[in-house]
């Protein structure tokens, strides 16, 4: 098949983006020919063509910044509509309905008759992900338009793919057909993030081995901020030897959280390389959702390199984690309490062999139901009832 997948999403930036990265790249591996367009993180004028595992990767110029660098811009949106209009696909998977995404896909199949899906990962509007962030005057502006993108054109797809439960919901009361929407699950990149032996990668990362390691990957929302560091400070009143490590880029202000003896520090942006290293060297990895409409419908990609890492989860009973962690016993599920995920925090540090065994089952977990190879056969097959 001819594919092309369109993505909002800065290039190598957001969980959307490495969703619709890694799907490309599977299909390409069953035999398919893939094209990727998404966001260039610098250009403004033009755009520029790599290749990347088989995948054609075309990123469009923007001339927006910050937040509004995601999909909003007039000109990625025109650049994209002529690129697309130069051949024809059999399928266009859009991967979040931004307008850069959305609108070059409806044009292409206006234009030609193909076959059109829409990819629903977050719960953007209508009280979700957008009314979370900072900037409450702002959010208010956007959240009208938010919606619209998020909801209009779901209908009139040929498909939906959603990564959750509340989202398959969201898009039946919405009047999409049940038999045109797939649960498309997020996949674990076995190849990319490893067990790694942990006392060599604490040398050469110059941490501890008698600290306990307590790690976070990614953006916090305020509301889960607040949360894990209040969490953190119960764990740490009981266990003065061990650290919180927040890896990536934290996306929120977390400088005004303090603690007796710096019970917490951060890395910033690394490679996915240095990111392996710094996941081996983590004794337990967290997963603080609060309970929110944003929450309960997300799938939080993080969880998916914490079992391809084999490392212990311990999650919030909120949203579709925490149901597999706890039929798999990759980890410990609690309640969106302090208390209760302090406890669970504390329960797997207190007790190695039960880390160890939580750790072998998250891997075992990422190596076959949540494998790439696995997901992406479903999702071909469903591209094929949708043709």
């Amino acid at each position: 098949m001819q594919i092309l997948i369109l993505n909002h999403n800065i290039i190598w930036s957001g969980g959307t983006f490495f969703r619709a990265y890694h799907f490309s790249r599977q299909l390409v591996r069953r035999g398919h020919n893939v094209t990727l367009i998404t966001t260039s993180r610098e250009n403004r004028m033009r755009a520029c063509e790599s290749v990347a595992h088989g995948v054609r990767m075309i990123e469009s110029p923007d001339l927006l910044w910050g937040r509004a660098r995601t999909g909003w811009d007039l000109w990625n949106t025109l650049r994209r509509i002529m690129f697309a209009g130069r051949r024809r696909y059999d399928l266009i998977h859009v991967f979040d309905s931004r307008p850069a995404a959305v609108l070059p896909g409806l044009w292409h199949r206006w234009r030609y008759g193909t076959r059109l899906i829409i990819d629903w990962a977050d719960w953007w509007g209508r009280g979700g992900t957008n009314s979370e962030r900072p900037g409450r005057l702002l959010n208010l502006a956007v959240a009208p338009i938010e919606t619209f993108f998020e909801e209009a054109f779901r209908p009139s797809a040929n498909a939906n793919t959603v990564i959750s439960r509340a989202l398959h919901r969201r898009a039946l009361s919405l009047g999409v057909r049940r038999e045109a929407v797939m649960h498309l699950v997020q996949g674990c990149d076995v190849e990319g993030i490893r067990p790694l032996e942990q006392a060599e990668v604490r040398r050469r990362l110059g941490l501890s081995e008698k600290t306990m390691v307590i790690g976070h990957v990614g953006i916090l929302l305020p509301r889960d901020a607040d949360f894990l560091f209040s969490a953190h400070a119960v764990v740490h009143k009981e266990r003065p030897d061990s650290q919180l490590l927040l890896m990536g880029r934290c996306g929120y202000d977390v400088s005004r959280f303090s603690g007796e003896g710096r019970s917490w520090f951060k890395t910033g942006e690394v490679s996915y390389e240095r990111l392996n290293e710094y996941l081996a060297a983590c004794d337990v990895l967290l997963v603080p959702l609060s309970d929110t409409v944003a929450n309960r419908a997300r799938w939080p990609s993080r969880a998916n390199d914490y079992l391809a890492a084999g490392r212990p989860v311990v999650v919030t009973r909120v949203g579709d984690l925490a149901d597999l962690i706890e039929a798999s016993g990759a980890g410990v599920v609690t309640y969106p309490t302090t208390e209760q995920f302090a406890c669970g925090v504390l329960g797997l540090l207190e007790n190695r062999e039960l880390r160890l065994a939580c750790g072998r089952r998250a891997r075992s977990v990422a190596k076959t139901t949540l494998a790439w190879p696995r997901v992406t056969e479903a999702l071909e097959k469903f591209y094929q009832t949708v043709l």
